[in-house]
């Protein structure tokens, strides 16, 4: 035991061995981010499910545009989630979790749009964004942030303006 003692100061008081000290904490720290994200990236082979997780970051994100009714929209955005993808209220609480944790790692939507519009056919495409505006105007009243955000993801998703403003109406109509 006192040789281990001796050998654990001798280490750490040794300043060559600092920068030993720090390397080998770093790739540890590198490694746990790689094992964390292959992980991740392995469970994101499936398209479909892919597909689920971007189209629920897209609606946490309009979740989050604004504070007001914050309790009411999560379970909205729970129920379309339900109806769109068949699931459970249980699959859909952990499908919102999955892209709440995606949605706070994002750098841009195009990260959630580009499979989505690969994927969803122009129909799908104007469901996600009627399910957009429902978020929107459930306080009944429209904030610019969510205005911005629906017309942010129709560009990307390549949906005319005009089919946006008919998805609005059916929607607040």
């Amino acid at each position: 035991m006192k040789a281990n003692n001796i050998t654990g100061l001798w280490l750490y008081n040794c300043p060559a061995n600092y920068k030993l000290i720090r390397r080998l904490l770093m790739l540890e720290i590198i490694t746990h981010f790689f094992s964390r994200h292959i992980e991740i990236s392995t469970l994101d082979d499936n398209n479909d499910e892919k597909i689920r997780v971007d189209s629920a970051a897209l609606l946490m994100e309009m979740l989050h545009a604004e504070a007001d009714c914050a309790q009411e929209k999560q379970h909205l955005v729970m129920i379309l989630l339900e109806n769109r993808f068949n699931l459970s209220e249980q699959q859909a609480l952990e499908l919102m979790a999955i892209a709440e944790q995606k949605r706070i790692h994002a750098t841009d939507y195009f990260e959630f749009t580009h499979l989505i519009n690969e994927s969803f056919t122009r129909e799908q495409k104007i469901q996600l964004i009627e399910a957009l505006w429902k978020i929107a105007f459930l306080d009944n009243h429209l904030e610019f942030d969510e205005e911005y955000l629906i017309d942010k993801v129709a560009r990307l998703l390549i949906i005319p303006h005009i089919e946006v403003l008919k998805a609005k109406n059916r929607v607040n109509g």
